[in-house]
């Protein structure tokens, strides 16, 4: 006989705390990393005591995910199913390039004797933390959210960042700081005021952010998104001539 628990008695898991690139590079011996959040696909393999290799192919998702990845994984004489843990960029970014990423990821990891971990960071994040080093705050890094916002991370004077925000176009267009847009990222819509551009190569910002505890571990990959998709719903009816 055995009972089950009651799981309304049971308080929800408190998420597990944030992680630096380095500490899962040093506790999982080798990671691929993957980030096709702009034009040039991004991808790179770390791993301990080793020199990291990074690889940026062209503007073809579908496409140069994998030659980038397949690049880095030569070079380090390595597959997929063979390191230690996986790493992406959920977003913000191309929703095309983070679902073809999430379901190479999920491939890879069904091909698998028993999945890697897999952890993911939030590119505006990354981007912004990355541009404070040598941009005193405040400013904001900002991308196009499409329908009339705008997904943004805020940095203040002290160097510290906000977590991804979307805000409404009107609402980013009174925000007194400078703006900068993440060079290679897609947009549909100028920013309400000009804003300049901060650089987005991933092996730079991990070089001077990979001690900084920016990835969380996640169950399944697939893209962050701000809101919940919402779908607007028709009632067809069918057309009855006017009465004569």
């Amino acid at each position: 006989m055995f009972a089950l628990a009651d799981s309304a008695a049971q308080p929800p898991a408190a998420p597990a705390a944030p992680l630096s690139l380095a500490a899962i590079v040093a506790a999982h011996g080798s990671v691929l990393v993957l980030d096709p959040c702009t034009i040039h696909v991004q991808a790179g393999v770390l791993r301990s005591g080793r020199s990291p290799l990074w690889h940026s192919g062209g503007d073809d998702s579908s496409i140069h995910l994998f030659a980038a990845a397949a690049h880095c994984l030569r070079a380090a004489d390595l597959t997929p199913g063979r390191v230690g843990a996986y790493v992406f960029c959920e977003g913000p970014g191309s929703q095309l390039g983070i679902r073809t990423a999430a379901m190479a990821l999920r491939t890879w990891q069904a091909l698998r004797p028993a999945p890697a971990p897999v952890f993911a960071y939030r590119s505006l994040l990354v981007a912004a933390l990355a541009h404070a080093r040598h941009q005193a705050g405040p400013f904001a890094v900002v991308a196009d959210a499409r329908r009339d916002s705008w997904h943004a991370v805020r940095v203040a004077a002290d160097g510290t960042a906000s977590p991804v925000l979307r805000v409404a176009r009107a609402e980013l267009a009174e925000w007194p700081e400078p703006l900068f847009a993440p060079a290679g990222f897609r947009a549909w819509a100028q920013p309400p005021r000009p804003a300049g551009t901060c650089d987005y190569d991933c092996a730079a910002m991990f070089a001077g952010l990979g001690e900084l505890p920016l990835l969380h571990a996640v169950a399944e990959p697939e893209p962050w998104l701000s809101a919940p998709i919402t779908y607007k719903t028709w009632t067809g009816e069918r057309h009855r001539a006017a009465t004569v």
